[in-house]
């Protein structure tokens, strides 16, 4: 579904929101220092006595030994293991300016539930997640709260999100009811019979509110705008194993969209990839994070990144203190996704 049309495309204008400070590593998952700029990940720090180091050589040992042990024979066995792996999107990563207000806002216009929450004074970091079903079955939203820190850069890159409804009106007429703001009334989307609306929460993301009746995935879609379309739906065709599900172009608008995921756009949330006729590239800000990909193998899944030629910025392998094994990627347009073990990622939900 397209995003509302502004000066340069679909939406491709920076925000006016000042630029916040750059932010520390937070969250299980959430490992950047501003998601936005480099996109390099810290280096995740462990504090261990003498005992402890040991175990680590170890850990490191058997790592490496893993890594060794996945090699493909071929790329193209390579990309047909990553087509075959037991992958969806398991939640979206990004930054807000007051948890409290935004759970506020989540729950009481969108109609999400809030999951779980958890505060990390010692990392001055609070994580909400958010959405309309179990965690363990169905896309969620993590929103991370970093101490004194209350504005963010959205950046001209980043789209919206998308939530199906039954009925598009009622559900704009509830959110404006609750003090929301919304930016585009309901109506038919440009050049096609899907009605749509769009909202903004109080960060200033967009959300577009799209009528698709009884689907089992209201948090449906995630749009992010890139400089070469046909060179990232490669890349997440072979990195990352998804499906180019559709792909539409709109020259009257001046914008191509691809559609990509691991399963029917009715039935999955998908990724929503925005090409703006002319534009190459765009500043990302510092707000929005990552998205996370459950896998059955973490290290499968890096090996694969890099026969693709895509860039691994963080090695395969568990995180100190939690064991919980990732991989995290940067896309050709600088997007981050982090690959999760399935297993251990049902072992935190525990």
């Amino acid at each position: 579904m397209r995003a509302l049309y502004m000066a340069v495309g679909r939406g491709a204008v920076a925000c006016a929101t000042p630029a916040a400070a750059a932010v520390p590593r937070r969250s299980l998952l959430l490992s950047t220092a501003a998601a936005g700029a480099a996109l390099q990940s810290e280096p995740i720090r462990l504090s261990v006595g003498r005992s402890a180091s040991g175990a680590a050589k170890l850990r490191a040992s058997a790592d490496a030994a893993q890594a060794a042990a996945t090699s493909f024979v071929s790329k193209e066995e390579a990309f047909a293991w990553a087509k075959k792996d037991n992958r969806r999107l398991l939640h979206v990563v990004y930054r807000v300016g007051d948890i409290d207000r935004t759970i506020k806002f989540y729950t009481e216009c969108l109609g999400m539930k809030l999951l779980r929450k958890r505060d990390i004074p010692e990392e001055k970091y609070t994580n909400a997640f958010l959405g309309y079903g179990p965690e363990e079955a169905q896309f969620v939203v993590e929103l991370t709260y970093n101490y004194g820190v209350d504005k963010y850069d959205i950046g001209a890159g980043f789209g919206h999100f998308g939530i199906a409804t039954d009925d598009v009106s009622k559900t704009v007429e509830l959110i404006r009811a609750k003090g929301g703001k919304v930016t585009r009334e309901p109506g038919p989307v440009k050049g096609g019979k899907t009605v749509i609306a769009f909202v903004e929460d109080p960060d200033g993301y967009k959300f577009e509110i799209l009528e698709r009746p009884g689907t089992p995935e209201p948090l449906c879609q995630v749009m992010l705008r890139v400089g070469d379309l046909d060179r990232a739906i490669s890349f997440y065709e072979k990195a990352c194993g998804m499906e180019l599900l559709r792909k539409r172009d709109n020259p009257e608008y001046k914008y191509t969209v691809a559609m990509m995921g691991y399963g029917p756009e009715d039935k999955n949330a998908v990724l929503e990839l925005t090409y703006n006729y002319g534009v190459t590239e765009y500043d990302k800000g510092n707000a929005y994070g990552q998205i996370a990909i459950g896998t059955d193998d973490v290290y499968k899944t890096a090996e694969v990144v890099k026969l693709s030629g895509g860039q691994v910025v963080r090695e395969a392998g568990p995180l100190p203190g939690i064991n919980t094994k990732i991989t995290a990627i940067l896309d050709p347009d600088g997007w981050k996704s982090v690959f999760v073990d399935n297993i251990d990622f049902a072992k935190e939900l525990e």
